[in-house]
């Protein structure tokens, strides 16, 4: 049994369950906030632009079956909308993050004295070492 509980306890304690747990919270906070922006932001401007705030008052009745299409619409719209919003506020910028070169350094240290000195310097100011 006390072999079940160190297992339990190392599979706890690794980093892959902890970074699972940390993604699912920050997950769900994301998703909370995506859809205040749908919600809040798109879905009335949306309703605005076609003057429907709401489609899943749209309905219509075959053989006695009412079909409500309307709500296919609705789920439709803030699929369309919340992938827009993932892509520009998640997507873009994490690309443009990630494709950022860092700079060139424009000093180096001299591997004699340890002072900065000029990247493109062939011999050190303070102590005179030819660098290669």
């Amino acid at each position: 049994m006390p072999k079940i509980i160190e297992g339990f306890k190392n599979f706890i304690l690794n980093g892959n369950a902890i970074d699972l747990a940390v993604g699912v919270v920050i997950g769900a906070s994301f998703n909370s906030m995506v859809q205040e922006i749908v919600k809040g932001l798109l879905t009335p401007l949306i309703g605005a632009i076609v003057k429907v705030s709401d489609f899943s008052g749209l309905t219509f009745t075959l053989n006695g079956s009412k079909f409500t299409y309307g709500d296919s619409i609705n789920a439709a719209v803030s699929f369309l909308l919340i992938s827009i919003v993932v892509y520009f506020f998640v997507i873009v910028p994490m690309n443009t993050l990630k494709n950022l070169k860092p700079k060139p350094s424009i000093t180096k240290k001299c591997p004699e004295c340890l002072s900065e000195i000029p990247s493109e310097a062939s011999r050190c100011a303070n102590c005179g070492q030819l660098i290669k």
